[in-house]
C-alpha cells in the first residue's frame, strides 16, 4: 500500500469522538434544518377542514355573507401557495446569508422567521385574522428555503471525504422524518382536533428553541474558515474538533488545494463568492450547473408531492374506512423515511449516480403501472384499488431511495467553496418554483387529464434519468479537482489533471500542533497543474 493509501486509511478510521462530534452536529442542525421542511409540509395537511371553516366564519363575522365554496378554496390555495413563495425567498436569501453570517450562524438567525410565524399563527383566532395564516406559512416557507440550501451546505463542508455523502444525505432522512412526524402529530387524537389546529402549525416553534439551545455548541464549517474568511487557525481548531482531535493531513491539504484553485488567495486574502449571475457566465462551470439545474427542477416536477394528493382517494377506493384513512396515511411517510435510511446506507457504496438515475427510472416504471391501475379502476376491474395503492408507496419509495437526498447533495460536491452559495440559490430557486408550478396546476392537470394525470410526471421523470445519464459523471470518494475532470471528460472537454503519486506530510498531527505552527504547510508546496484544451494552465498547491 502507497504512503498516500496508508494515510487515507488512518482518516477514515476516525475515532469515537470524531464519529459523536460529527453526529452530534447533523443531529443538531437538521433538527431545525430539513425536519422542519419535512415538518411543516405535513401539518398543513390535518386541519384542512377546520381552517377552511374558520376563513369562512371570520369573513362571516367580518362582512355579514358567506363564501362561495371556490372563494374559499381560492383563500386556501393562497395559504398553501404562501408556503412556496416564503421558500423562494428563503432559497435567494440563503447564499448571501451564508456567505456573510457562515453556515453555522445563519441557520441559528434562520430561526427567527420561524418563531415569529409561530407566534402570528397562535394569535390568529384572537385577532380573527386568516390572513395571519398566509403570513405565518409565508415565514415558515422562508425559514424553510434557507434550511434546505444551507443545512446540506454546511454537512457537505465538514464531513469527511468517505463520509461526505451519507452524511449529506441525513438531510433527506431528516426531511422524510419530518413528514412522517407530522402525520403522527396530526392525528385527531394528539393536535389534528378542531380546538388546537392553531398549536398544531405553531408545534415547529420546539424544534427551533432545541437547535437554539444546541447548535452553538458545535463547529462550524471548516471550509468556510479557511476559504471564505480566510481564517486558518479557526479553521484547523474546527477540523480537529469534528475530526476527535487529529486533524486528518491529506484532508487539510486538499483544503488548501481547493483554496489555492478557487480563489488564488495571498495571505490573509479571502475569495470573493460568486453570484448567480457569474455563474451562469462561467463557462467552466457550465456543465455542472446544468447537472444540478436538471436535478433540482426534476425533483419537485416528479410528482411525489402530488401522490400525496392521490393517497385518501385511493385508500378510500381500496375499502378503507375514511376515519382509518389517517392512519394508513401515516404509511406513505414512514415509507419515505425508511427509504431514505436506506439510502443512506447505501450511497457510499452504489454511489450517487446510479441512485439518482435508478430512483427516476423506477419512478417512471411505477407511472405506467399507476396509470393503467387507474384506468381500469374506473372500469371497475377488480382489484385495482389494491394495486393503485401498492403503486403509491413504491412512487415514493423510489424517490426517497435516490433524488430525495442526492439532490441536495449534488451542489456541495461539483462546485467550489466561491460557487456553492450561488450554485445553491440556482438549485433552491428552482426547486421552489417548481414546487409552486406542480401546486398550481396539478389540480388543472386532473380535471383535464383525469387517470392520465400522471403523465406529465413520467416524462419528467424519463427525461431526467436519460439527461442525468448521459451528462453526470459519478461523485464518490473523489475530490473536487477529480470530479472536475470528470464533467470535463464526460461532456466532451479533454482535461489532464496531474497530482502527485503521494502528498509528503510526514505524521499526522493534532489541531494543537497546526495551530502552533500555523505557516508549517507553507515550508513544502507541491504543484499540480491542469491543462486544458486551449493550454492554459491552472497551478494549485497542495
Amino acid at each position: 500500500m502507497s504512503s498516500t493509501g496508508k494515510k487515507e486509511a488512518e482518516e477514515r478510521s476516525n475515532p469515537a469522538g470524531s464519529a459523536r462530534t460529527l453526529s452530534l452536529t447533523v443531529c443538531s442542525a437538521a433538527i431545525g434544518g430539513t425536519f422542519q421542511y419535512g415538518y411543516n409540509i405535513s401539518i398543513i395537511n390535518a386541519p384542512t377542514i377546520y381552517i377552511q371553516n374558520f376563513i369562512n366564519d371570520t369573513y362571516m363575522e367580518r362582512w355579514k355573507t358567506v363564501l362561495d365554496t371556490p372563494q374559499v378554496t381560492l383563500v386556501w390555495t393562497l395559504i398553501v401557495s404562501a408556503f412556496s413563495l416564503g421558500g423562494l425567498l428563503g432559497a435567494l436569501l440563503a447564499g448571501p446569508m451564508a456567505v456573510h453570517f457562515g453556515r453555522k450562524a445563519s441557520l441559528l438567525l434562520n430561526n427567527s422567521f420561524l418563531l415569529v410565524g409561530a407566534v402570528v399563527v397562535l394569535t390568529c383566532k384572537v385577532a380573527k385574522s386568516f390572513e395571519m395564516i398566509i403570513l405565518a406559512r409565508f415565514l415558515v416557507g422562508i425559514n424553510s428555503g434557507v434550511s434546505m440550501n444551507i443545512q446540506p451546505m454546511y454537512f457537505g463542508e465538514s464531513a469527511p471525504k468517505h463520509l461526505r455523502g451519507a452524511v449529506a444525505f441525513s438531510s433527506a432522512v431528516f426531511t422524510a422524518f419530518g413528514i412522517f412526524f407530522g402525520q403522527v402529530v396530526g392525528l385527531t387524537e394528539l393536535l389534528g382536533s378542531e380546538p388546537l389546529w392553531p398549536y398544531l402549525l405553531a408545534s415547529n416553534a420546539l424544534p427551533a428553541l432545541i437547535q437554539l439551545a444546541t447548535l452553538p455548541w458545535f463547529p462550524e464549517s471548516p471550509r468556510y474558515l479557511l476559504i471564505d474568511r480566510g481564517d486558518r487557525e479557526a479553521c484547523v481548531h474546527a477540523l480537529g474538533r469534528l475530526r476527535g482531535g487529529q486533524v486528518p493531513p491529506l484532508e487539510m491539504e486538499e483544503m488548501l488545494q481547493e483554496q489555492q484553485m478557487s480563489a488564488a488567495l495571498k495571505s490573509g486574502s479571502s475569495a470573493p463568492a460568486k453570484t448567480p449571475w457569474s455563474l451562469f457566465k462561467d463557462r467552466d462551470l457550465r456543465f455542472q450547473l446544468r447537472t444540478v439545474m436538471t436535478a433540482s427542477s426534476a425533483m419537485m416536477l416528479c410528482g411525489n408531492d402530488s401522490i400525496y394528493f392521490y393517497a385518501s382517494y385511493i385508500f378510500m377506493e381500496a375499502g378503507i374506512p375514511p376515519e382509518k384513512i389517517q392512519y394508513i396515511t401515516i404509511g406513505t411517510g414512514a415509507s419515505e423515511f425508511t427509504a431514505s435510511i436506506l439510502s443512506n446506507l447505501m450511497i457510499e457504496w452504489v454511489g450517487r449516480r446510479y441512485l439518482l438515475i435508478g430512483g427516476y427510472s423506477l419512478m417512471a416504471c411505477w407511472s405506467v403501472v399507476f396509470t393503467i391501475a387507474l384506468t381500469l379502476q374506473s372500469q371497475g376491474v377488480a382489484g385495482m384499488a389494491y394495486l393503485s395503492m401498492a403503486c403509491v408507496f413504491a412512487y415514493i419509495l423510489s424517490f426517497g431511495l435516490g433524488p430525495a437526498g442526492v439532490t441536495g447533495i449534488l451542489p456541495a460536491e461539483i462546485f467550489d467553496q466561491t460557487a456553492r452559495p450561488a450554485a445553491y440559490m440556482v438549485a433552491g430557486s428552482l426547486m421552489w418554483i417548481s414546487l409552486f408550478l406542480v401546486g398550481m396546476l396539478f389540480p388543472f392537470i386532473v380535471n383535464g387529464l383525469g387517470n392520465y394525470c400522471f403523465l406529465p410526471f413520467l416524462v419528467v421523470c424519463l427525461v431526467s434519468a436519460v439527461v442525468l445519464g448521459l451528462t453526470m459523471p459519478e461523485t464518490k470518494g473523489k475530490t473536487l479537482a477529480q470530479i472536475t475532470a470528470e464533467f470535463d471528460r464526460k461532456n466532451g472537454r479533454v482535461m489532464q489533471v496531474e497530482e502527485p503519486e503521494q502528498y509528503q506530510l510526514g505524521k499526522a498531527s493534532s489541531f494543537t500542533t497546526l495551530t502552533d505552527n500555523p505557516e508549517s504547510d507553507h515550508k513544502t508546496d507541491h504543484k499540480t497543474s491542469r491543462k486544458s484544451t486551449n493550454g492554459t494552465e491552472v497551478l494549485g498547491y497542495i
